[in-house]
């Protein structure tokens, strides 16, 4: 299973970053993403603020004790992911800038405009996470979330917003919304994530299912958006970053070891040089004759090697 937004935060330690990939791998998440969030315009200097794994030194030995006993989960894969707040589509001209720092980008429009310009004309990038918690400033609408569909894009749903939600009007918010997401799309081109800043907003992959069904998401979509889909765009996007306009680079193959090269040389040869036959490549063999299947140049334009008395063919 994958969770593409695990929500990070500069006042986060190493070791609460590190219990948090732990316990996301114990509850069966095979990769995650760690999530930062952008706002336009675009920085000229771009920096990836996330940190890379190993963690850091000081937590190194922590981690090799935890190691030693039989417990101990191993840590997820960690993606890089940048989530960009878009208000003006007159914005997004520097979009493609965040690429290079980040293995995956997610679009989040504030407004009608920028909402319908990210469905309809935005080009790479393949998520669209909105925060459900709050009332939305436009309404989901089936034509317009169906042509981002179309596109490939993906419509991401974080239930820790859920979780996590300050007050009853919120969670209700987040309830009609996703209501409202599921019957625009029919249940199609979601991903559910977390979103969670703290452990104790994880929950397991079928618990979420499970909940998402109460509000109108069928189970096998559920579960679709939980793991086909995610991987779906991590491959796309690991593809656009190691190809050019989606060719892949293709990887040479490595050498044979000598010791498979000089056995089949031998098998081709005697071992002089020879042929399988006993037979120089010379054409004549060791009598010093010329081999049988040597053929001779035609004299008479007929067949080769063929040569009829008096000089022409009988009728």
């Amino acid at each position: 299973m994958y969770d593409l937004n695990i929500s990070w935060s500069a006042s986060a330690t190493p070791r609460d970053l590190e219990c948090m990939l732990a316990y996301s791998s114990q509850l069966g998440y095979k990769t995650v993403a760690l999530n930062h969030i952008v706002s336009t315009p675009i920085p000229a200097q771009i920096k990836n603020p996330l940190p890379q794994l190993p963690l850091s030194s000081s937590t190194a030995g922590t981690t090799t004790a935890a190691a030693d006993t039989p417990a101990a989960p191993t840590l997820p894969t960690v993606l890089h992911r940048a989530t960009i707040l878009l208000s003006e589509p007159s914005q997004n001209h520097r979009l493609l800038s965040l690429a290079p720092h980040y293995h995956l980008l997610a679009l989040r429009p504030t407004t009608e405009k920028s909402f319908a310009a990210a469905c309809q004309s935005i080009t790479d990038i393949p998520l669209i996470s909105l925060d459900l918690s709050q009332r939305l400033p436009f309404h989901l609408r089936h034509k317009t979330c169906a042509v981002a569909v179309t596109r490939g894009l993906r419509f991401e749903i974080s239930y820790a917003q859920l979780l996590a939600a300050p007050d009853a009007r919120a969670r209700a918010n987040f309830i009609g919304n996703v209501m409202s997401l599921v019957r625009a799309t029919r249940g199609k081109g979601l991903v559910i994530s977390s979103g969670a800043g703290k452990p104790i907003d994880l929950r397991a992959p079928m618990d979420v299912v499970n909940l998402l069904s109460v509000w109108g998401l069928a189970s096998e979509k559920g579960v679709e958006a939980m793991g086909p889909g995610p991987r779906g765009i991590i491959v796309n996007e690991g593809i656009k970053r190691s190809g050019y306009r989606g060719v892949i680079d293709i990887v040479k193959a490595a050498p044979a070891p000598p010791e498979e090269m000089k056995a089949s040389r031998e098998a081709a040869t005697d071992g002089k040089g020879n042929g399988t036959n006993g037979s120089k490549p010379g054409g004549k063999d060791k009598k010093g004759q010329k081999r049988k299947n040597a053929q001779e140049p035609p004299s008479d334009g007929n067949r080769p090697g063929k040569k009829w008395k008096g000089g022409q063919k009988p009728k």
